[in-house]
């Protein structure tokens, strides 16, 4: 909450910040997740979904607070819209994400607490939210391992030209050689990281076993000793890692610096046959400069699970390139991973009822600032 406050002997207004704390009386929670019909029962640990609601219906509603979960989140006839004006917390997911405009949030006069269960808080106006005094917080650390585990595969996938062969085996052919003219070995290949947090870190660890170049570019360097154990190479120029990779891998967060960060004059930086491997925002690459790239050859595989927007149209272009290996979004929403964010939404909403602080680093707008990594 922001308050302001002007001194009669001086021209200047002040802001500063109350702590976030519940106010007396029951809260109004909206939760904005994907439906899985069918798939709902067919495991208990499937929380994510609507209709399991991060498991924390019984806890919340046995306090006495609403708790409204829909997948309907788009437009002005939506559900979420509906709730706008007088929900008190809305949760998100980065799968299924309920994009908080700054016009829902100026229609949101109850509003104070924005959570992501999971990772990336980029589907939120920042800067609308920060000025409008909420705070906005995600479970740093819930999915990183289930991530970097996804983008190794990918790279796998990609470099062994695993998906023809899959292909084949579905429509009943045999041609080896429609797989392997492209089909190379992981081992000596440089492996770039544009992004090195906790992710594009574990990502690292786990190439060293298979003798690669690493490559990282980032805002920070490593730690020494724990670069000198990964064996990764800090990269200050990006452009010029780009040149040097095989493998490009995006790890950074969707930012207005970073969107559309890999236009047509970026890629034309990369190798020539360079294989891109995106599990962090589809916004952060040029959709159509993807597609020509492919097109051309200039990309020889592109594979990913984020898209802009999600869920993707029917007739998103990314859906029908040459070469392609593309999911749903689901590198972070394991049944590990939902255990896990699932646990730390609770744990925040328990704080905020409280009115205690939520652990730090999950904060990435408190106080009317951005976290790091957002600014």
């Amino acid at each position: 909450m922001t308050l302001k406050y002007s001194c009669m002997f001086c021209p200047l207004t002040f802001s500063f910040y109350i702590p976030l704390q519940a106010s007396p009386g029951p809260k109004k929670i909206v939760g904005v997740f994907y439906k899985a019909n069918e798939y709902a029962e067919m495991n208990p640990n499937f929380l994510g979904c609507a209709e399991n609601a991060l498991g924390i219906r019984e806890w919340l509603e046995s306090k006495g607070h609403e708790y409204i979960v829909t997948p309907d989140k788009d437009g002005p006839d939506s559900e979420l819209e509906k709730h706008i004006p007088d929900l008190h917390v809305l949760i998100s997911t980065p799968f299924h994400p309920a994009y908080v405009t700054a016009e829902r949030i100026k229609k949101a006069k109850n509003l104070q607490l924005l959570l992501t269960a999971g990772i990336g808080s980029d589907h939120v106006d920042l800067k609308a939210a920060a000025a409008a005094g909420l705070t906005v917080a995600e479970v740093t650390g819930s999915n990183t391992v289930s991530v970097a585990e996804d983008e190794l595969m990918r790279i796998l996938i990609l470099v062994r030209n695993f998906l023809p062969g899959h292909h084949q085996v579905i429509n009943g052919d045999w041609n080896v050689a429609g797989i392997a003219y492209r089909a190379y070995d992981l081992e000596g290949k440089t492996v770039g990281t544009v992004g090195a947090g906790r992710i594009g870190r574990l990502l690292l660890q786990r190439l060293k076993p298979f003798n690669c170049n690493l490559l990282y570019h980032d805002r920070l360097k490593m730690d020494p000793e724990l670069e000198s154990q990964i064996g990764a190479k800090f990269e200050e120029d990006l452009d010029k890692m780009l040149s040097k990779c095989d493998i490009v891998v995006i790890n950074t967060p969707l930012t207005e610096k970073t969107k559309g960060m890999f236009d047509k004059e970026k890629i034309a930086k990369l190798k020539k046959g360079v294989l891109i491997v995106n599990n962090a925002r589809g916004a952060i690459m040029d959709t159509q400069a993807v597609v020509d790239a492919c097109n051309s050859g200039h990309i020889a595989g592109y594979s990913g699970d984020v898209w802009y927007p999600q869920p993707a149209p029917k007739d998103h272009p990314w859906r029908y390139m040459p070469n392609q290996a593309m999911t749903p979004h689901i590198s972070g929403t394991t049944i590990d991973a939902q255990l896990r964010y699932a646990a730390g939404t609770k744990d925040m909403l328990d704080r905020y009822f409280k009115g205690e602080d939520f652990p730090a680093e999950n904060y990435i707008v408190k106080d009317g600032e951005l976290a790091p990594q957002y600014r």
